[in-house]
């Protein structure tokens, strides 16, 4: 499987989790039944802004195999659609950008200049670390720069560097290293930088997979605060345990509750790269809204 193909499957995966963990925040009081029964909805499941961003970072690694922070701000200005469920930041950001304004200066006065530290870059960038699975230093280097049109606070960054080293590791899962969970998680924290995300990731090293879901969710969070520190280390936990099953993955993580469609979009674009014979139901991808038509079209690989 080439740096494409499997950028692409982690773009299904992370797709199909938004998509479908999306669907749960209009189950209401249903909600806890439609986890345990394991109901999934008919009709198509709309993606959100988690995929939208997605799918600028993936054109942008397809024209220049690399992270061009400039290109990709435009990327995502261009394929901006208010009613995706931006947060309140990305949506002012991203409509200055519409109307023409310099990203640097508007990232740079986010957040009275401290920059976000949403879970926005996190969300998006599983696609990356697929991408540069053969090579963490790149993964972390291209990382940081997709994190830059968005998120300059250093816990949105290490949210980004954490779920790409991640998506590079289940690769390398996928392709038969043998690699328990313990050690998956191990391998990203030395990778990302000093930061609450890190500590967080490094208090579910010791977790095993007996613990529920929903009580790991409760004791770090599961994106209740839409924070990166607050989001990836409850995902990251939810991909290390079930590496070798997709839909296990996304079952764990959903059970996790608070910010449903990005904790599974994070996860499952995770575990995609790694379950391979266990990986994506073909009637999920189906019921997944389709990918623009423009989607790919004006970019050509390297």
């Amino acid at each position: 499987m080439n740096s494409l193909e499997r950028m692409q499957l982690s773009l299904t995966g992370l797709s199909v989790g938004d998509a479908l963990g999306e669907t749960f925040f209009a189950a209401g009081s249903k909600l806890f039944d439609r986890i345990e029964r394991r109901e999934v909805p008919r009709g198509v499941w709309r993606y959100t802004d988690d995929t939208e961003m997605a799918l600028s970072i993936v054109e942008t690694l397809w024209r220049y195999g690399r992270i061009d922070p400039d290109e990709l701000a435009q990327g995502f200005a261009r394929r901006f659609t208010s009613w995706r469920g931006y947060g309140a930041g990305a949506y002012r950001l991203l409509t200055s950008l519409q109307s023409g304004a310099n990203w640097r200066t508007e990232v740079s006065q986010m957040f009275g200049g401290t920059g976000s530290y949403g879970n926005g870059a996190a969300m998006r960038v599983a696609p990356l670390g697929a991408y540069f699975a053969d090579d963490l230093e790149a993964v972390r280097e291209n990382a940081i720069l997709s994190a830059q049109p968005t998120h300059t606070h250093p816990e949105g960054i290490a949210g980004a560097v954490a779920v790409a080293v991640a998506a590079a590791l289940a690769f390398r899962v996928g392709e038969g290293e043998s690699m328990q969970p313990v050690q998956f998680l191990q391998q990203v924290v030395e990778n990302v930088p000093e930061s609450e995300t890190r500590s967080g990731i490094q208090q579910v090293v010791e977790i095993p997979s007996t613990v529920p879901a929903m009580k790991v969710a409760r004791q770090l969070g599961a994106g209740y605060k839409i924070s990166a520190q607050d989001t990836v280390p409850f995902v990251l936990w939810c991909a290390a345990h079930h590496l070798e099953d997709y839909e296990e993955t996304f079952w764990a993580t959903v059970s996790g509750l608070g910010d449903m469609d990005t904790t599974c979009a994070i996860a499952c674009g995770i575990v995609a790269l790694s379950a391979r014979q266990r990986g994506i139901p073909t009637a999920w991808i189906e019921a997944r809204e389709p990918f623009p038509d423009d989607f790919l079209a004006a970019s050509s690989p390297r």
